[in-house]
This record gives structure tokens, sequence and C-alpha cells, in this order.
């Protein structure tokens, strides 16, 4: 007769061992700094030199927050230029988050995320956290075109999650709008199945398994 040193109440599973995985998908017009806030996340790198997306990009990284929790995020870095636009609703239609990025340099790129929210909701609806970010804070002294007033009165409007402004450059607010993201998640119940789907989709993923640092948050974040 055999003997089960662990036994598990019928009924019962260990949901601790869950590594419950959450699809990140980042919008914007081309040159708003997506790739930059991704690679800056994921390899705390930046290059001036960053060539433009061409289609879909896919990474993963995994996070141990604060409560104990890991989880693993999935971020697809969609192309802004027109041409790649009828690739973008299949990439959002599964998707938890909705990063959408603008330039703060650039009216233009601020006055686009219409079309970008509009994109979201059309597929999404309303099941989706929708972020708004404004890139290159660093050149708000000289080169401001979107103020936080405007961006404020958008969140608003839109009823996205929170906005942020980062610099990729500075290093600034780049954790803490991915810790905000995370603290923002649901817990999602994603079949294996999907998360399958989802990365076979990806032409060659890469994970990288990071913690977070605790005290990512700058004092002086622009966030609400």
């Amino acid at each position: 007769m055999s003997t089960n040193n662990n036994p598990t109440p019928s009924g019962t599973s260990d949901k601790s061992n869950i590594l419950r995985k959450y699809k990140i998908v980042f919008l914007g017009d081309q040159s708003v700094g997506k790739t930059s806030l991704i690679t800056r996340f994921m390899y705390d790198t930046f290059d001036e030199t960053y060539a433009a997306t061409i289609g879909i990009d896919f990474l993963s990284k995994t996070m141990y927050l604060d409560d104990n929790r890991t989880i693993r995020l999935q971020l697809w870095d969609t192309a802004g230029q027109e041409r790649f636009r009828s690739l973008i609703p299949s990439y959002i239609r599964d998707s938890h988050v909705a990063v959408i990025c603008y330039d703060i340099t650039n009216k233009k790129s601020f006055n686009n995320l219409d079309k970008w929210i509009k994109d979201v909701k059309l597929e999404r609806g309303d099941d989706v956290i929708i972020v708004l970010v404004g890139n290159k804070s660093d050149l708000a002294n000289d080169k401001r075109q979107v103020t936080l007033e405007d961006v404020e009165a958008l969140h608003r409007k839109v009823g996205s999650k929170f906005f942020i402004e980062t610099s990729t450059k500075a290093n600034h607010n780049v954790k803490l709008l991915f810790k905000k993201i995370a603290q923002s998640l649901p817990e999602f119940n994603t079949s294996v199945n999907d998360e399958l789907a989802m990365e076979n989709r990806a032409n060659k993923p890469e994970t990288i398994d990071i913690s977070i640092e605790n005290n990512a948050a700058p004092s002086n974040s622009s966030c609400c």
C-alpha cells in the first residue's frame, strides 16, 4: 500500500503556486518612446538610436510584488506607423492593459491618443485597464507642448486608470509606471491554452526574471 506524505484536501489547490500572466500592449504614434520604455524596464538601458518597431515585438518579465505575489508581464510593443495599423486590433483583443503613450514635446502625438483609445474601446470595451503615459519628461522645461492639465482632462474623459509622465533617458518614473500597473491588475484567471496562444504569436519571446525594487517610486512623480 502506497503512502502519500503530502496529502491535499479534496477540491482544494495551492493558488500561491500559480504564476499569473498579464498581457500589456503598448500603443501610440511612432517615436513617442514605447520601445525605450520597455527596454529601460527590461534591461535598464537607454539608446538614443532606437530603430522604429516593425510590426510587433514581444518580451516578458517576471515581477515579485510586495505582497509576496509573483506575476509575469507579457509586454507587446506595437509599431506606430500608419501602415501597421491593421495589425494592432488583433493584439489589443486579448490584452489586460493598454499603455497608450505620447510625447510631451509633440502635441500631435497627444491629439492622436483619441484614435488609439478608440481602437482599444472597440476591441475590449471597458474590460481593459487603460494607462496614459507622457514620455520625454526630461525635455519638459524647454520643449513641453502637452500640459498636465491637458492629460488630466483626457484622463477624466476616457476613464483611464491613471496617467504618468516618464523619461526613459533620465530613468524617471519608469519603474513606478510598471509598479502601478502591477498594483492595478485584478486576479485574472487566464487559461493555459490562452497563454500558449499568446506566446506562440511572438517570433522570439525572451523572458527575464528580475525583482522590482521596493523603492522604485521617486518622490516627485507626476501621476494621478
